[in-house]
């Protein structure tokens, strides 16, 4: 029976972006008979409002310190200067989730263009005209991107995933879940050394 590693991430989680080089080497040593998917944990819900100051400077905040804990990890902190964020990461959700119904292997393309416009570029994803662009410059056909990002089945399944990860387990992102004969558990993971996540890998159930 395969077992599944499931990966809960929001693609505007700093935390993620951090993770992402660790995930990559995960990924590439999972033993044999496990599978990886990914499910979008759904950070910040929709709105409207800007976000307030204090709040941007917590979440700057966060970068810096993520610079200092995880080596290598960058941010371009002129987001904070160019552009109007808002505390909403549902609409890159959406746009991670349209992409893969438009096509599997787009799936992981989308996410790292979101990160890096967010984290490398100071463009602001939860823009649905920032990720329009983004859709285009990995190559999706816009218009057919545009109207499934806005669609009722995408949103359904924003919904789903944020349940599905809830139910096993995850509180935080990232979160790291191993299923094994209809068995949750959730991992312990370090920002710098993927082998704390292989040797529960490997380990017999």
């Amino acid at each position: 029976m395969t077992s599944i590693l499931y990966y809960i991430h929001d693609p505007m989680c700093s935390w993620c972006w951090a993770f992402r080089p660790v995930w990559e080497e995960i990924e590439r040593n999972l033993p044999r008979g496990l599978v990886s998917r990914r499910l979008l944990g759904g950070l910040a819900p929709d709105t409207e409002q800007p976000m307030p100051l204090e709040m941007k400077r917590q979440i700057s905040g966060f970068w810096r310190q993520i610079e200092r804990q995880v080596p290598g990890t960058r941010f371009n902190f002129d987001f904070w200067e160019e552009c109007s964020p808002r505390r909403a990461t549902y609409p890159a959700c959406r746009a991670v989730i349209a992409a893969k119904r438009l096509g599997r292997s787009f799936e992981e393309p989308m996410i790292l263009a979101i990160q890096q416009a967010y984290y490398l570029q100071a463009r602001n994803p939860s823009e649905p005209e920032t990720l329009g662009q983004l859709a285009d410059e990995i190559g999706l056909e816009g218009e057919r991107f545009r109207a499934e990002q806005h669609s009722a089945p995408v949103q359904r399944a924003l919904e789903q995933e944020i349940r599905q990860g809830l139910r096993m387990g995850a509180r935080g992102f990232p979160s790291l879940v191993l299923e094994r004969a209809g068995a949750y558990r959730l991992l312990d993971y370090s920002y710098t050394d993927p082998e704390v996540v292989l040797q529960q890998l490997r380990a017999r159930p």
